[in-house]
């Protein structure tokens, strides 16, 4: 195999006419995207710690998950995920085939959004343009979300403390 077929399509979308097209259409990533690394430094820099990524038993799997504080996070690009804020045009070219998509895509995201929910979760969407626009706001959303952000540090450290305890003496 070549150099430049190295690229993986996923064989339900139709075929592009240009090569190059599906290429960069398949480098698109869906876990550890730009805007989502860029967010997590954020929180990180906030002070937020223990969230987890990816969790696949929580529907949905958030991109940031706090698990004790029942709070999901998707920070979702605008393209992909049809943000309200943007109103981004379709594609020219297989119109039908990206309006289904993206139709899938927002029932998708609503119904796993309402199932977290239906468990008592807290979901928070964080759109690409808006992490563009002002960080800081899309961070202060998550304080509220969670509380006190001292009050969550001491939960955590309670817990690891818990943890390490068990660890030790076993479980009796």
């Amino acid at each position: 195999m070549t150099k430049e077929n190295t690229y993986r399509r996923d064989k339900r979308s139709p075929t592009p006419k240009s090569e190059a097209v599906s290429r960069v259409m398949s480098a698109n990533k869906s876990k550890n995207t730009k805007p989502e690394i860029l967010f997590r430094k954020a929180l990180w820099k906030a002070g937020f710690r223990g969230y987890r990524l990816h969790q696949k038993k929580l529907p949905g799997r958030p991109d940031i998950a706090f698990t004790t504080k029942k709070v999901a996070i998707f920070v979702n690009g605008c393209f992909w995920h049809r943000c309200p804020h943007c109103k981004l045009k379709l594609p020219k070219s297989n119109t039908q085939f990206w309006e289904e998509k993206f139709t899938k895509n927002i029932r998708r995201d609503q119904a796993k959004q309402a199932e977290l929910a239906k468990h008592d979760w807290k979901v928070l969407v964080v759109w690409e343009c808006e992490l563009k626009k002002n960080m800081e706001a899309q961070v202060e959303k998550v304080k509220k979300l969670l509380g006190d952000i001292k009050k969550y540090e001491v939960e955590q450290e309670e817990f690891l403390k818990a943890a390490e305890e068990e660890e030790l003496y076993g479980n009796e």
